[in-house]
């Protein structure tokens, strides 16, 4: 699939979608790329979001390569700008092809930590956190820590999207599994759903919110925004 976007057309997305998005054609410099880390803080998250959207320039659409995100997404507005939002509630589902794919992986075993290509090498990654507790209290009790903080948890789970090698990350995420003491489990990907939104394909899977509206919650569960 060509990642290839109409002229003018932007695309605001955290680090790990942007990599996915690059895999599928999108240039670098047609993206404005966010840190992953923000999804820990909606209300950080949204203020970026509104600020990245008032410095694109123009009157064409914004993809926003982001799920809901603890409803992050609430409250944002363009001016002049068509604003694109996947419905669904975070980027596992932009891997999984669909929100209802995750939450049949869900319904088959709640307790499953998602874990992706991007998620694991980003700089605040639960992997990551996990060093940082080895490097202040020691591997065992940054191990009982860890297990606590993953208590809920049963599997763990690695999405393969078909857009890397995944030898190197299988083997990390399996050694991790045996550490806290999960079942390890490799799952397959799926480049639908952000392939759909290059595309210009937008039906009740994004929500299109026309220039000057605001995104409330009641587009977000399937009420179309009025025209300004």
């Amino acid at each position: 699939m060509s990642g290839e976007l109409a002229p003018g057309v932007h695309i605001i997305a955290c680090a790990t979608v942007a990599e996915e998005l690059s895999r599928l054609g999108v240039a670098r410099d047609r993206m404005i790329v966010l840190e992953f880390g923000l999804h820990m803080d909606p209300d950080e998250l949204r203020k970026t979001l509104q600020a990245s959207i008032d410095a694109i320039e123009g009157d064409d659409d914004i993809l926003l390569g982001y799920g809901l995100c603890s409803y992050a997404v609430v409250g944002l507005k363009s001016r002049s700008h068509r604003l694109v939002i996947p419905m669904v509630q975070d980027c596992i589902s932009l891997f999984l092809g669909s929100e209802e794919a995750r939450m049949a992986m869900l319904e088959k075993e709640p307790g499953t930590y998602f874990l992706t290509k991007g998620w694991i090498e980003a700089p605040d990654s639960a992997y990551a956190e996990f060093k940082r507790l080895e490097e202040r209290y020691g591997e065992q009790r940054a191990r009982r820590v860890a297990r606590a903080m993953l208590a809920n948890y049963t599997r763990l789970a690695l999405i393969d999207t078909g857009n890397y090698k995944m030898d190197e990350y299988r083997t990390f995420a399996r050694a991790q599994a045996e550490l806290l003491g999960l079942k390890f489990e490799e799952i397959p990907g799926s480049n639908r759903l952000l392939e759909r939104m290059l595309s210009g394909d937008w039906d009740s899977e994004f929500q299109v919110v026309p220039p000057a509206a605001t995104v409330a919650m009641p587009y977000l569960q399937g009420a179309q925004p009025p025209t300004p």
